[in-house]
């Protein structure tokens, strides 16, 4: 049974920081690369960090050089540090995975997804 269960969500103050976390279950974890997305009321699920299987990275503009995605392999769990928090950075954060070596941001490439953890910037 396939598993993504998303942890570390709350509320901050605007410049404030937040570590989400991943874990995995029911996947050979290292095979597999993974995305964080977010969904704000009324807008579309956007990606925010993509980790390739083989650990390469990838990040649009509004989020590049403060947040940064990181995997365990050893403890199954994906990361998403998040520094310098912005109103605008509210919303609904999931991961998602899938199998292979892959750099990817958008949703609808992913197969596998976590319920989600919430993030209130204030």
């Amino acid at each position: 049974h396939v598993q993504l269960v998303e942890s570390g969500g709350g509320s901050v103050q605007a410049g404030g920081s937040l570590r989400l976390s991943c874990a995995a279950s029911g996947i050979t974890f290292g095979s597999y690369s993974m995305g964080w997305f977010r969904q704000a009321p009324g807008k579309q699920r956007e990606g925010v960090a993509a980790i390739s299987s083989g650990g390469s990275t990838s990040y649009p503009d509004s989020v590049q050089g403060r947040f940064t995605i990181s995997k365990d392999n050893a403890k199954n769990t994906l990361y998403l540090q998040m520094n310098s928090l912005k109103p605008e950075d509210t919303a609904m954060y999931y991961c998602a995975a899938k199998f292979g070596w892959f750099l990817l941001l958008r949703p609808g490439d992913y197969n596998v997804w976590g319920q989600g953890t919430q993030v209130t910037v204030s």
